[in-house]
């Protein structure tokens, strides 16, 4: 008689039951290796468990309860820069930016972490989603700056004897602009023929450093024909916590944004910060399983456009004047890779007569920015910053184009290290603002000497 080999249970996983990475998408990993070299934590440290493929097997071994949820998978997660460069690379169409924030998620709620660390998070996220406090706290950064107190302090070395957390935060401050309490209105009205009705997203970094690009945001819809509604009570999109494993927290910030939104009653929600418009397609996704608000998440959602989705879905009406200038454009990966949107700015860039648009080598390679991964993990992004600088720098570029604010902050402390931060940086809506306002190159060039 043969023998009967008696199967053993499964398991039970290590995951807890409010949403575990799933089960069909960690299947859908083929292991097939596409992710690694677009991975930036791999293309450093060419360690199996710091790509895409490595934590999501990791993942699989913790919900079949063959591994723990311990530091040794705090440690992996947190070291991946959810860029979702692998997403673009991958040919299985793993959805990994979806396992890694349950991933996180599962990690805040089960594996404890140090003190010293736990209290940094808690200080950056007490801080950073909220634009009051952040203007609070800019108040002391413009006197440190005006005063000359910070070139002193960069120039003695002190920083280099403060914790390194605290001394990237300090690499990082952004100039503090002089009109630091203006404000947009809550409507702008369209300059030429109205042809939609808008609802415009002020970020909170955003608003309150990058108010420029805000209000350049604002003219070139004008110009374009959208009236522009931006509703004043709208608060933090909660991306930096999704990010962060924080579902809660950014589930009551999601719920906020929509209801801020919905009364404004707009057709599009136009968005010009990367991170900030990677979370908020995705609110469908976060309140999945929420029945008062799953619905109104996704209709939400569907409404979320980055400003060069919605310029390129308008035939311009706005004359465009030359701006000869030679700049470099880069990609924020939350704008290719997690939103898939590549080609509409170019397009629009292309439209700037006598504006020269070149590539960046390793265009696809997270700059190291990645929300708050550059305070949290300062020597990978200063690696990956460096990196990104070196490229930039081979095409004697005489300007920076992004799409993102923290990209921006991450590659001006690159060009800081190399003793160059004299070079310019913008917003991508900015050089079409200039362009229909006639701005000469030098004018523009002035305005961030």
């Amino acid at each position: 008689m043969a023998h009967l080999t008696q199967l053993e249970p499964a398991k039970p996983s290590n995951f807890d039951a409010h949403h575990p990475p799933e089960t069909k998408l960690i299947d859908d990993c083929v292991h097939c290796g596409f992710c690694l070299p677009a991975c930036p934590t791999y293309v450093l440290w060419g360690e199996e468990m710091d790509s895409p493929r490595g934590r999501i097997y990791m993942m699989k071994k913790s919900s079949k309860g063959e591994a723990p949820l311990d530091e040794h998978f705090q440690l992996h997660m947190d070291n991946c820069l959810g860029c979702m460069a692998c997403m673009t690379a991958c040919p299985s169409g793993v959805q990994y930016s979806k396992l890694i924030e349950d991933a996180r998620a599962q990690v805040e709620r089960n594996i404890p972490r140090e003190t010293s660390d736990s209290l940094f998070r808690k200080m950056l996220f007490a801080t950073f989603p909220y634009s009051g406090r952040l203007r609070m706290m800019a108040l002391p950064m413009m006197v440190y700056q005006r005063t000359g107190l910070q070139k002193l302090v960069r120039s003695t070395g002190i920083l280099k004897a403060l914790p390194e957390r605290l001394s990237a935060m300090e690499a990082l401050l952004p100039w503090v602009p002089n009109n630091l309490f203006r404000r947009l209105p809550a409507k702008v009205s369209a300059t030429s023929s109205q042809r939609r009705r808008v609802g415009m997203l002020l970020g909170c970094v955003q608003q309150v450093f990058f108010q420029h690009v805000n209000e350049a945001t604002a003219r070139v819809l004008a110009a374009e024909g959208c009236e522009v509604v931006i509703p004043q009570v709208q608060g933090c999109c909660g991306a930096l916590m999704v990010h962060s494993g924080l579902e809660e927290q950014a589930s009551e910030m999601a719920r906020a944004m929509i209801a801020a939104f919905e009364a404004a009653d707009v057709d599009t929600i136009v968005i010009n910060a990367a991170g900030c418009g990677s979370t908020m397609k995705e609110y469908g996704h976060l309140l999945r399983d929420d029945p008062k608000w799953a619905a109104r998440a996704a209709a939400f959602s569907a409404k979320c456009k980055d400003i060069s989705e919605i310029l390129v879905s308008l035939p311009a009406q706005s004359p465009r004047h030359a701006l000869p200038m030679r700049v470099a454009y880069h990609d924020a990966c939350h704008l290719r890779h997690a939103q898939s949107v590549f080609e509409q700015p170019r397009q629009l860039l292309g439209t700037i007569p006598g504006l020269d648009v070149v590539e960046v080598e390793e265009a696809n390679l997270c700059c190291g920015s990645a929300g708050v991964y550059n305070l949290l993990h300062p020597e990978p992004a200063n690696e990956l910053g460096d990196r990104k600088v070196e490229n930039l720098l081979a095409t004697k570029a005489t300007a920076l184009i992004s799409a993102n604010p923290g990209c921006l902050l991450q590659i001006m402390s690159g060009l800081r290290r190399r003793g160059l931060d004299t070079m310019p940086t913008f917003h991508m809506v900015e050089l079409l603002d200039a362009s229909i306002r006639n701005v000469p190159p030098e004018e523009l060039l002035r305005s961030r000497v």
